[in-house]
């Protein structure tokens, strides 16, 4: 696997002498050139097709918002990672809708800055594997591949999971990516991304008669990053209006027109879920490192089973890494099942990111949390299979309760 090769703009050259010199220690980076405005980043992008781009904001001629926007237009297989002073949310805004992968704040240490450049790398890679698929078959799918975030028990993290699986798939390029908040009754979806929706689901179902792809499309609301949105309705009384036979026209509609579609979901099951489960392409099953938890997921896995909907369920530990938790291996001990991907623990910074309405694979996008929510986009995008089953339970105090 030959190097990363990654080009440097910057208007300062101290700047990019720091940068050379941390990336220098990577053995798997190489710094192949150098711009100090928009303008050269944009001509030197086209020439040397490096693999990723770090842009600076603030440049002349002009500067790395613009020169984002050009690179994306005219190489788009180049992706650029925004390295600014700027932290506010409006230059993050900024950079997502010109194109940029990723966003840095600095200063920047040497693990933060080469752990997003992997990171870009590796979905960009996800991304041109995944068309390449596609242009030999050049057919695209029907419909778009549906992903349900559910676990039968509340508070284990389900929207932010399905927020940032979305944002993350969107930021892979894989096309066109929506999210349908199907927690009827209280979902946060749009809390969780700070949108102001003029419309919702609640409101679409009303419209029975019309309902057409080209309708749905006009409820889905876009994010900056390039998610299109379907939110909730806006009290639990509005509930009652969106029935389980609704919700199954309203999304084969939306599939109609995506490549990815993520829902969210209500804890529990109900007609409405368990029709949206059939209709999944992969369900992604959360699980969080507690004895409440696992024991109410082992019952549903047991369910899957039985309703043939085991092989497209795979289990997500979340907060994996939890102080006074489960281990992982005592998760799936109890759970009789291996564990396909791992979410770790980071309460810092999921409650700033939810508090600020910003997903935190967008405002921490270097952090290990948001790693492991591109590890597992990746996993999606190639298809990776669930690992295999056959997890003995030991005779500890986890197998001792889930023994009967």
């Amino acid at each position: 696997m030959g190097k990363i090769r990654v080009l440097v703009a910057d208007d300062v050259s101290q700047t990019r002498k720091e940068i050379q010199r941390l990336l220098s220690f990577e053995e798997d980076m190489v710094v192949i050139g150098e711009a100090v405005n928009g303008e050269e980043a944009v001509r030197l992008a086209e020439e040397l097709l490096p693999d990723v781009v770090l842009m600076d904001v603030n440049m002349p001629v002009m500067d790395g918002i613009a020169a984002t926007e050009q690179i994306s237009l005219r190489v788009p297989q180049v992706a650029t990672i925004i390295v600014s002073i700027q932290g506010e949310h409006e230059y993050l805004k900024k950079a997502m809708v010109a194109g940029a992968r990723e966003y840095l704040v600095k200063p920047l240490n040497s693990h933060e800055l080469a752990a997003a450049i992997r990171n870009v790398y590796q979905m960009e890679t996800c991304r041109h594997q995944a068309h390449g698929k596609g242009v030999v078959a050049n057919k695209r799918p029907r419909e778009g591949r549906m992903v349900v975030v559910f676990s039968p028990k509340g508070g284990v993290g389900k929207t932010t999971v399905a927020t940032n699986t979305g944002i993350a798939l969107a930021q892979a390029k894989a096309g066109k990516v929506a999210l349908v908040d199907l927690d009827l009754q209280f979902g946060d979806v749009g809390l969780m991304l700070n949108l102001i929706a003029k419309r919702n689901i609640g409101e679409l179902v009303r419209e029975e008669e019309q309902l057409d792809t080209e309708l749905v499309e006009s409820y889905l609301v876009p994010h900056f990053s390039g998610l299109r949105v379907m939110v909730g309705p806006d009290s639990p009384q509005d509930a009652e209006l969106v029935t389980a036979e609704r919700v199954k026209r309203v999304l084969s509609l939306v599939r109609q027109s995506v490549d990815w579609m993520v829902v969210d979901t209500a804890p529990g099951l109900n007609d409405i879920c368990l029709d949206v489960l059939e209709a999944s392409d992969h369900i992604l099953m959360l699980v969080t490192p507690d004895l409440a938890a696992v024991k109410s997921v082992r019952v549903c896995l047991q369910l899957m089973e039985s309703l043939n909907l085991r092989d497209k369920t795979r289990v997500v530990l979340n907060r994996a890494n939890m102080r006074l938790g489960l281990k992982a291996g005592d998760v799936e001990k109890g759970l009789g099942c291996a564990v396909w991907k791992q979410v770790p623990n980071d309460e810092a910074v999921v409650i700033e990111a939810v508090n600020k309405g910003v997903p935190f694979v967008l405002s921490h996008g270097s952090a290990p949390i948001s790693e492991s929510i591109r590890a597992l986009v990746g996993g999606l995008i190639e298809g990776e299979q669930v690992p295999a089953t056959g997890v003995e339970r030991r005779r500890g105090i986890v197998g001792k309760i889930f023994s009967f």
